[in-house]
C-alpha cells in the first residue's frame, strides 16, 4: 500500500488502519506544501475500492483499481482551490521526453501526464457544478478537453509523436483557461451541499471518496455545510479533508476528524521524489521551486517586477500597470499573482523596525489579502485589483509619511 507517497511516516499509520479496519469516516491530512497530501488522498480512495486480495497493491488489475490510477472512478470527487497547471505542465513535458525517446518509464510519465490533468478537471464534476450558471460554459470546455485527451489515454495505443505534442499544446491552453476562468479560490457552499447530497446516495460499487482540498479556506457557510453531513456521515463514504494549516481549520471540524500529519520532507528526500516521479535528477531545488519553474513567466521575473511596483509607490510614483500585467504574463496561472504578492509583502518587511512602519506594514498586508480576494474570489480582473491595490498603497504611504522609503 501507498507505494507513490514517498517519505512519509502517515502512509503506515493510514496502511494500519485500513489493515485494521479502523478508519474512521472523516480524516484530515495535514503538512507543508507539496508533502504528497493530495498523492495520499488519492491513493486511499483507490485502496478503499480495490476489490482484489491483497487490497490496496499498486499493480492491482481490478477495474476500480484501473480506475482510479487514471482518475476517473465515479465514486470519487475531489472539490477545493488548487494551483493545478504548473504540475500539468511538468508532467506533459516529462511525457513528452518519455514518448520521444520511447523511455522505460513511458507508461508511468504517460500516467503523471494523465492524473495531473484529471487533478484539475475532476474539480469540475457536474456533480458539483449542478445549478451553477456557469456550468453551460464548464462543461463545453470539459468535453473539449475529454475528447483531446482520449487518443492519450490507455488503453489508446499512443498516436505518432508529432500529434501528441500538438494535442498536449492544445490541452496546456484549455487547462490555463479552465483554471484561470472557472476554478474558485473557495469551495462555494452550493459544491458542498451537491457533494453531500452525492454521498447520501447509496453506493452499489465500492467506497465513495470525497476529497476537500485547502478545507482551512472554507468559508463559515461552507464549513456549517461540511458539519451537517459529518455528524452523520453515511457509511459507505469517507470524507478526507487537507489542509497546510491545521490551526485555521475550524475546532468542531477538527473534533470530526482523525488528524494524519504529513511531515515536511528534507532537501535529500525531496531530490528523491523529484527523481523518481519527474527524473528531474539536476534539478537542485525544491519540489515547489521545480513545478513553479514551469510557468509562462518565471518566479523571479514576477518578483523583480513586485519590487519595483513597490519602489514607485514608495516614490509616490504611479506604477505602469498595463506594463506590469503584461510582464508577469497576464498572471495567468493565478499563482504568478499569489507570487508577486508575495514579492510586495517581502519588499516591505523593513517596515517592521519601526512602530510607524509596523503600522504601516499591517495597512499594506490587508490591502495585498485584498487584492487577492478581489481576483479570486470576486472574479476581477488582475489590472483592475491592480489599481486598486496602487491607490491603497499611495495613501498609506503617504498617511505615515512617506516611510515605505526606508523599504528600498
Amino acid at each position: 500500500m501507498y507505494d507513490n507517497l514517498l517519505h512519509q511516516a502517515a502512509a503506515a499509520r493510514l496502511a494500519a488502519d485500513i489493515k485494521n479496519a479502523a478508519l474512521p469516516g472523516a480524516l484530515l491530512f495535514s503538512g507543508a506544501e507539496c508533502s504528497g497530501k493530495l498523492t495520499g488522498a488519492l491513493e486511499t480512495a483507490r485502496i478503499l475500492s480495490c476489490t482484489a486480495a491483497p487490497q490496496g497493491d499498486w499493480n492491482c488489475v481490478c477495474p476500480s483499481c484501473a480506475q482510479h490510477k487514471s482518475l476517473v472512478n465515479a465514486n470519487l470527487l475531489l472539490a477545493g482551490p488548487r494551483a493545478c497547471t504548473t504540475e500539468i505542465e511538468a508532467a506533459s513535458a516529462l511525457f513528452l521526453k518519455a514518448a520521444e525517446s520511447n523511455a522505460p518509464f513511458l507508461t508511468a510519465a504517460r500516467y503523471l501526464y494523465l492524473r495531473a490533468a484529471r487533478k484539475l478537471t475532476l474539480r469540475f464534476s457536474g456533480v458539483l457544478w449542478d445549478g451553477d450558471d456557469k456550468f453551460s460554459k464548464i462543461a463545453a470546455a470539459i468535453a473539449e478537453i475529454d475528447e483531446l485527451m482520449e487518443p492519450l489515454d490507455f488503453p489508446h495505443t499512443l498516436p505518432e509523436l508529432k500529434t501528441v505534442r500538438k494535442t498536449a499544446e492544445k490541452l496546456s491552453a484549455h487547462f490555463q483557461k479552465l483554471e484561470g476562468t472557472f476554478l474558485y479560490d473557495s469551495i462555494p457552499v452550493s459544491q458542498m451541499r451537491n457533494a453531500s447530497a452525492w454521498a447520501r446516495i447509496k453506493s452499489f460499487d465500492g467506497k465513495k471518496t470525497i476529497i476537500i482540498e485547502n478545507a482551512d479556506r472554507m468559508l463559515e457557510s461552507v464549513r456549517n455545510a461540511l458539519l451537517k453531513i459529518l455528524e452523520e456521515p453515511p457509511e459507505d463514504t469517507v470524507f478526507i479533508l487537507t489542509t497546510t494549516c491545521r490551526a485555521a481549520v475550524m475546532p468542531t471540524i477538527l473534533s470530526r476528524v482523525r488528524t494524519y500529519q504529513f511531515a515536511k520532507r528534507n532537501a535529500e528526500q525531496e531530490r528523491n521524489v523529484l527523481d523518481r516521479v519527474f527524473h528531474a535528477e539536476t534539478f537542485t531545488g525544491s519540489i515547489s521551486d521545480y513545478l513553479l519553474s514551469y510557468l509562462p513567466v518565471p518566479p523571479p521575473v514576477v518578483r523583480a517586477a513586485a519590487q519595483a511596483f513597490f519602489a514607485d509607490i514608495a516614490a509616490f510614483r504611479i506604477p505602469d500597470i498595463p506594463a506590469t500585467v503584461k510582464e508577469c504574463g497576464a498572471f495567468n496561472p493565478r499563482i504568478a499573482l499569489k507570487i508577486f504578492l508575495d514579492g510586495i509583502t517581502g519588499a516591505q518587511r523593513k517596515l517592521l523596525f519601526s512602530p510607524v512602519g509596523g503600522a504601516a506594514s499591517r495597512e499594506v498586508l490587508a490591502a495585498l489579502e485584498a487584492c487577492w480576494n478581489s481576483v479570486t474570489v470576486y472574479n476581477l480582473s488582475p489590472t483592475a485589483a491592480l489599481e486598486t491595490l496602487v491607490r491603497s498603497l499611495l495613501k498609506t504611504n503617504k498617511q505615515y509619511g512617506g516611510v515605505f522609503e526606508c523599504a528600498v
